[in-house]
């Protein structure tokens, strides 16, 4: 048995995480904010955990809900509130941060004794396109057009952080995964890709050989090549 937690797991890419895994006989762990938003991943077969990643006291306690852990799949993100540099100041960039980085660092720095004792422990953070300078700039590329500083900046230090992970656990696989531009909740479900496309990266990188690749980044298609 394959037991797996993903943190923000209540809707949309996190949900779609959680039925695919449950669907493939991993026994889910749901993370989120609030445990009454749980609904829908509950009634899928997940346990439901009370899990704020910019909250150390609510990520330990979650810790010590989960009798065992192979699969860490840091999931939980935020936008933020700034879109361009005209609304762009430090306590925007800081709420940003908070989550989308140093979140996946309270988190995976409580689960690493869980993992530890895996015989096959994989770590997967949800990056983006987004924090990829090669698509930024990239004609034709969804990314592009974005101008938000604090979320590209995230994204680009969660590929970073995954790389330093996995030279540090050699014997972990860890993995960043890139969703592309996915209808959700973020982007008022304009996206041209559905949850089910958006998560098949995340999904494989979840499934990993333990003679897999580790210290990747990935989108549907495969390697993106650094």
């Amino acid at each position: 048995m394959t037991n797996t937690l993903i943190t923000g797991a209540n809707r949309s890419l996190g949900l779609e995480t959680a039925r695919r895994l449950i669907e493939a006989g991993h026994t889910v762990y749901a993370g989120m904010r609030d445990p009454a938003a749980g609904e829908a991943v509950r009634e899928l077969g997940a346990r439901v955990l009370q899990l704020d990643v910019t909250d150390q006291d609510s990520v330990d306690a979650a810790m010590r809900d989960i009798p065992a852990l192979d699969v860490l799949i840091n999931n939980a993100g935020v936008l933020g509130h700034s879109f361009t540099v005209d609304d762009l100041d430090a306590t925007a960039m800081q709420t940003v941060l908070d989550t989308n980085v140093v979140g996946i660092v309270r988190v995976t720095q409580a689960a690493l004794s869980l993992l530890r004792e895996s015989t096959h422990p994989v770590v997967v953070n949800v990056a983006s396109g987004v924090g990829w300078p090669r698509f930024l700039l990239g004609e034709g590329r969804d990314e592009r057009p974005v101008l938000s500083v604090p979320y590209a900046a995230s994204k680009a230090a969660v590929v970073a952080l995954t790389v330093q992970y996995a030279k540090n656990l050699p014997t972990f696989r860890v993995n960043a995964s890139d969703p592309g531009y996915t209808a959700t909740d973020f982007n008022g479900h304009s996206g041209h890709q559905t949850v089910t496309e958006g998560t098949d990266a995340t999904v494989a990188l979840a499934m990993v050989a333990p003679d897999g690749p580790t210290g990747e980044f990935h989108d549907r298609t495969g390697r993106i090549a650094y």
